[in-house]
């Protein structure tokens, strides 16, 4: 049974999705049945498989890519892998494995990346093995990886449109019941997601949990291991991509001349004023186009990215920043290492997943029983309440504020409707358990009655609310 506490925020997380997100999985169903399937949306038929659907031509490079990684993490745990239960990827090409939307999420508070295309909306997609099954001894079960199927929110072929417009049709869903026979209306002519079509296509972000470790609740060396990569459409294929943020350390750390480039480049006052803000992208030339995400983050996330600077040169570039302006989150070199860390797709990937996903979607009637007690992580949840004030500014023809807060504690004026609960400072909500006070971190405080409590990775920053009783 959850906790008091957990049982009253899982209740409230239903409510903090509208306007913003689509995870009621009677809607999605009916979706994915009347043209927003994988198969359709990739020129296929609806009801291809998984293997048929990675055997078209468009997809050929994220195949190959994909095996290629996946042959190289293998071959580098050899020596572990009578402990290791890797990705069955037998049952992601068997017949019966068909890929399933889970859930469908505004990203409009993109727009700074995509100004064009008023950013993103994301199709999240994850495989059911035994889908077609009728054996009740088999029932259709999830495997654990999203594919997460990105469109530009605004397509250059809706010159009559706008994002004002376009953030109306989404926050009038709040006002809907969320009835099944609203999901043909969703995507006809004025619907929220009229504009999702094949065309709008920008990219697809996968997301597979690669191996797990077998553990029990006491064994801290427990661990799952999630390789994320991202491949962008060019009108024909998927061509591998780097992921956004996601810094190659290594590269870098080996090539002198790359990692003074880099460090000029990210010391800069208007690059740290954008790190703060938390809207910095970082160029290609910096990135990597794999990355394995370890769950849970055992190591301190910053270690190797610390290498590339000193605390002095960080403490000197954020008073010349603040000069200028100030600085919102970046108020020590912890603080600045935890924001580059948390930019990254595997940082914010370790920031209060389910099970290394923040949108797993919500179990449907008739498949294999889960843990998903709600359709998305405490991170994503989080974060609702500033990205439905994006919408309302774009509804409203204001200029939006995209600025946020750390992954993991959502920005105290956009919280008003998260105070006390797991997202901000309520049980189980993440806090400073740092030895020393820091001030990046002074709002990262538990309820009273509560205390924080070190998580016990060696990120010793890390903490939770708990009672303090406990």
């Amino acid at each position: 049974m959850l906790p008091m506490a957990l049982a009253a925020t899982a209740g409230h997380a239903a409510a903090m999705e509208r306007g913003v997100a689509i995870t009621d999985p009677a809607i999605l169903q009916r979706l994915d049945n009347a043209g927003l399937s994988l198969g359709k949306l990739l020129g296929a038929d609806a009801n291809r498989s998984g293997a048929e659907l990675f055997a078209l031509p468009s997809m050929g490079p994220l195949q190959a890519a994909t095996d290629r990684d996946f042959n190289s993490y293998v071959l580098e745990h050899r020596d572990d892998l009578d402990r290791l239960h890797l990705f069955d990827r037998d049952a992601l090409n068997a017949p019966g494995t068909r890929f399933s939307l889970t859930g469908i999420v505004n990203r409009m508070d993109r727009a700074y990346v995509s100004p064009a295309e008023c950013g993103e909306i994301r199709l999240i997609y994850r495989p059911i093995a035994n889908s077609d099954s009728p054996n009740k001894e088999a029932p259709p079960s999830r495997l654990p990886m999203t594919l997460n199927l990105v469109v530009k929110a605004m397509p250059a072929s809706t010159s009559d449109a706008t994002c004002a417009e376009l953030a109306r049709r989404w926050l009038a869903l709040a006002d809907q019941p969320p009835t099944t026979e609203r999901a043909a209306m969703l995507t006809a002519s004025g619907g929220a997601l009229e504009w999702v079509t094949r065309e709008a296509i920008d990219r697809i972000e996968i997301d597979v949990q690669i191996a797990r470790a077998s553990a029990d609740v006491n064994d801290f060396e427990g661990r799952a291991d999630y390789l994320m990569k991202v491949f962008r459409y060019d009108g024909k294929n998927f061509e591998e991509s780097p992921l956004e943020n996601q810094i190659d350390t290594a590269r870098i750390q080996a090539d002198a001349r790359l990692a003074a480039d880099f460090r000029q480049w990210l010391l800069d006052p208007v690059r740290i004023a954008d790190l703060d803000r938390g809207t910095i992208v970082l160029p290609d030339r910096f990135l990597a186009s794999s990355a394995i995400n370890v769950t849970p983050a055992h190591d301190d996330l910053n270690s190797k990215a610390r290498a590339l600077f000193t605390d002095d040169d960080i403490a000197a570039a954020l008073a010349k920043a603040s000069a200028n302006a100030p600085l919102e989150n970046l108020q020590s070199p912890a603080g600045f290492m935890h924001r580059l860390n948390d930019m990254t797709c595997s940082g914010c990937h370790q920031t209060r997943a389910i099970g290394g996903f923040h949108l797993p979607g919500m179990e449907r009637p008739g498949w294999a029983a889960g843990a998903v007690v709600v359709a998305a992580s405490p991170h994503f949840f989080g974060d609702q309440e500033r990205r439905r004030d994006i919408l309302i500014a774009f509804r409203d023809g204001r200029a939006p504020d995209f600025t946020r807060g750390f992954s993991a504690r959502p920005q105290a004026h956009r919280a008003n409707e998260l105070t006390g609960t797991t997202y901000v400072n309520g049980w189980g909500a993440v806090c400073d358990a740092g030895a020393a006070p820091d001030k990046s971190f002074t709002s990262w405080t538990c309820a009273e009655g509560l205390m924080c409590q070190a998580s016990g990775a060696k990120d010793s920053r890390a903490g939770f609310c708990f009672p303090k009783s406990n």
